[in-house]
């Protein structure tokens, strides 16, 4: 039987609550329960669980469909577990799901790409992912292969959505899809027309390791702290949207290990420092004994 969850109450936000705050809690959580921090046994089945719900409500159509049903399930929901935490099942499980629940999965699909970066690329790579087109040159394919990421810019020779032979150049916003032809002799444009973003020009692509899926994030920069903060994958992603499997990403596995290692020599010279002081004080208190 399937059970009902409440996101909200999962996520800990008021039902009207804006998307930074949405956006804002599940960042908190997914630090806290991300299968590196959280050593439970139940880690990846609470990471689905917290990135389904933060998908359902971050996007308009899907969240319209979920208060539907939650008012629906409000009075009757059951299947809490001790600490609270109810199972539920989630896109990419199989179970058997009404139409409205299918509907509510199609809306939060993502576009991916499964190209074959193990071979020495001579030409460029061409990438479909949805609305955007992607080529990229070799260089950049063996990065996005690497390091499991690619940063770019539209405009940049060495990436970017492609041109479309036959129209003219246009504009594409990375963060809402849009696409516009510039004004006049403008080639560029401060802000995307449509949803006013600054870096509408920029984009993040992603391949996880394990499924060598490829996609698209979205976010680039953390709305939420201001500035030019860039967004790191496991902040979004802690499991693969694809195959939900955690430490899908090398460069984040890399930097991950390396704040560990700064963390572990931060702890070593603290419990050092502790150690000495505490020799220094019996030594000086031994002596005043033996006065």
């Amino acid at each position: 039987m399937n059970s009902f969850i409440d996101y909200y109450d999962l996520l800990g936000v008021d039902p009207r609550a804006a998307a930074n705050t949405i956006k804002a809690a599940f960042k908190k959580l997914a630090l806290k329960y991300h299968p590196d921090v959280y050593k439970g046994e139940d880690a990846e089945e609470r990471m689905r669980i917290i990135l389904h719900a933060y998908q359902t409500l971050s996007d308009p159509a899907s969240r319209r469909t979920y208060d539907l049903e939650r008012a629906e399930h409000l009075l009757n929901a059951r299947g809490a577990t001790q600490d609270g935490w109810q199972r539920v099942q989630v896109a990419g499980e199989h179970h058997s799901a009404s139409p409205r629940e299918d509907a509510t999965r199609r809306d939060n699909q993502r576009a991916f790409a499964f190209p074959d970066l193990n071979v020495n690329l001579s030409a460029p790579l061409r990438l479909s992912l949805g609305d955007g087109t992607y080529e990229l040159a070799p260089d950049d394919a063996f990065l996005l292969r690497h390091d499991g990421l690619l940063r770019g810019v539209e405009s940049q020779a060495t990436g970017g959505v492609a041109p479309v032979p036959g129209r003219p150049r246009e504009n594409y916003c990375h963060r809402c899809h849009h696409r516009w032809v510039p004004a006049g002799s403008a080639s560029r444009a401060t802000v995307c027309p449509a949803c006013k973003a600054s870096d509408w020009a920029e984009y993040l692509l992603l391949r996880c390791v394990h499924c060598h899926a490829v996609f698209e994030s979205e976010e680039l920069h953390d709305k939420i702290i201001g500035g030019d903060r860039l967004y790191f994958p496991y902040e979004l992603f802690p499991l693969c949207p694809h195959c939900r499997r955690s430490q899908w990403c090398p460069a984040e596995n890399v930097r991950i290990d390396a704040l560990r290692a700064a963390a572990a020599r931060r702890r070593f010279i603290l419990w050092m420092s502790v150690l000495v002081v505490a020799v220094v004080v019996i030594g000086v208190m031994a002596a005043v004994v033996l006065r």
